[in-house]
């Protein structure tokens, strides 16, 4: 545990994980301050509960006047602030280092451009199931910084982490990092530099040692040519890997080394789609160096429902099926979501764009899409793109490319809500949209 007391600490981001490490400072007897750039937020009555000083609308050089800065993944890395605090010579961290210098379980952190969601639930749920007392944070939920105090030392904390997240680690080490796949995402933060946004990623197994586990996807181009110097690493994949889980027909196997054991069917999921295989065999990775019984794995994962926003099936209506899948924020995720229907798809796209490159899902798009309808910022831009390929609409609100759609289809067909897009031009965050969507469903006649 690192000694923080009467350490001056500026917390950068007054939203849930910054609220959070503030308070946690303030508990291990530092001095917090927050700054935020906006100026309505509504977790700062936590800060007035805890007697916490902050500041809204806008960073003052009361900032720098710190011992070191912990930052929260919504401030980017290139924002004034940040390169100000680099320039003083002041030592930034990320909310998920900061939290875990007071951890005293196993740490397991899983990142990726998709599916961080679903493992990271699915890997909790699993564990919990076979009898294992593990904590779910991160970017999903709770912030590490909530949770950490009641971690005891023989708990699990599996953590969704994002790239932003990765950033500013120092010593930060999970026991178990899994890092699912890699593609383009958050070009907007990253310069449009992949391979910078790549190295953030990958940046969760520099401080591993022999004893802790790289869990990686065989089947990504980049992490198959992907060298790690430090853990154990252990792959999963469609094809075979030479220790670690694959896919043989309709069975999870776990090979390792000359022997092999099947663990359940792919059947027992009933979060579909074959990205979903993928991140099931993630955490019988996680089960198998944990040496639980595949019974009980299998129970576990054939109970998992999947998690809210992520190929939700909201309601049918006249035979029309509409599904949210607001959390796909980038165009890998709505390829998934692409591939996991067969019916005839109205695709409502759009939104804050991030640098998105939509010749990845251009084939499946004509293959499966019956009608695009645009929304958000990014509108003009999917017109564009695909108006010589596909029916293409673009809408004024998201409630008319709702009522749109519905009026348009036809029995069989899906609506879609899989946006490729971040949600901050319409809406506070994408679980807002996948709201709204839903209540807008739900009204529908």
């Amino acid at each position: 545990m690192t000694e923080i007391k009467d350490k001056h600490i500026t917390i950068l981001g007054a939203v849930r994980s910054g609220i959070a490490a503030a308070i946690l400072a303030k508990k291990m007897g530092a001095i917090p301050f927050v700054s935020d750039y906006s100026s309505e937020l509504s977790a700062v009555p936590e800060s007035d509960e805890n007697s916490i000083s902050y500041e809204l609308g806008g960073h003052s050089d009361k900032v720098y006047n710190c011992d070191f800065i912990i930052t929260s993944p919504g401030v980017p890395t290139n924002s004034v602030v940040i390169v100000n605090a680099i320039a003083k010579g002041i030592k930034i961290f990320s909310e998920i280092e900061f939290a875990s210098w007071f951890c005293k379980g196993n740490i397991i952190a899983i990142t990726g451009s998709n599916g961080k969601t679903t493992t990271a639930s699915l890997c909790a749920h699993t564990l919990n199931k076979c009898g294992i007392n593990t904590y779910l944070a991160g970017n999903i939920g709770l912030a590490f910084s909530e949770i950490v105090l009641d971690v005891k030392e023989d708990d699990f904390v599996t953590l969704e982490v994002s790239s932003f997240q990765l950033d500013f680690i120092d010593s930060f080490k999970p026991k178990y990092a899994v890092i699912l796949n890699i593609t383009p995402d958050h070009l907007d933060r990253y310069d449009n530099n992949f391979e910078q946004y790549a190295s953030s990623k990958l940046g969760i197994n520099r401080n591993q040692d022999d004893e802790d586990f790289i869990i990686v996807n065989s089947d990504d181009s980049v992490l198959s040519k992907s060298k790690f110097e430090n853990g154990i690493r252990i792959e999963f994949g469609f094809n075979k890997v030479e220790k670690g889980v694959h896919k043989v027909d309709d069975q999870f196997v776990y090979n390792k080394l000359d022997t092999t054991e099947n663990i359940c069917s792919t059947d027992i999921l009933k979060i579909r789609g074959e990205h979903n295989q993928y991140n099931a065999m993630a955490v019988i990775c996680i089960s198998k160096m944990l040496g639980l019984e595949n019974d009980l794995v299998a129970e576990a994962l054939s109970s998992f429902d999947g998690v809210e926003h992520r190929l939700e099936f909201v309601r049918n209506i006249n035979g029309i099926d509409f599904i949210n899948d607001s959390k796909a924020t980038n165009v890998d995720s709505v390829r998934f979501a692409l591939n996991s229907f067969s019916n005839p798809i109205r695709l409502i796209l759009g939104g804050k764009d991030k640098g998105n490159d939509y010749n990845q899902i251009e084939d499946l798009v004509i293959k499966n899409v019956v009608k695009i309808y645009a929304i958000g910022s990014s509108a003009e831009k999917i017109v564009n793109y695909f108006n010589s390929k596909v029916d293409v609409e673009k809408v004024d609100s998201f409630e008319n490319a709702i009522t749109n759609a519905y009026n348009e289809s036809k029995n069989g067909d899906i609506v879609l809500l899989s946006p490729a897009c971040a949600s901050f031009d319409m809406f506070k965050n994408y679980e807002e949209r996948g709201k709204n969507f839903k209540n807008m469903v739900m009204n529908l006649k």
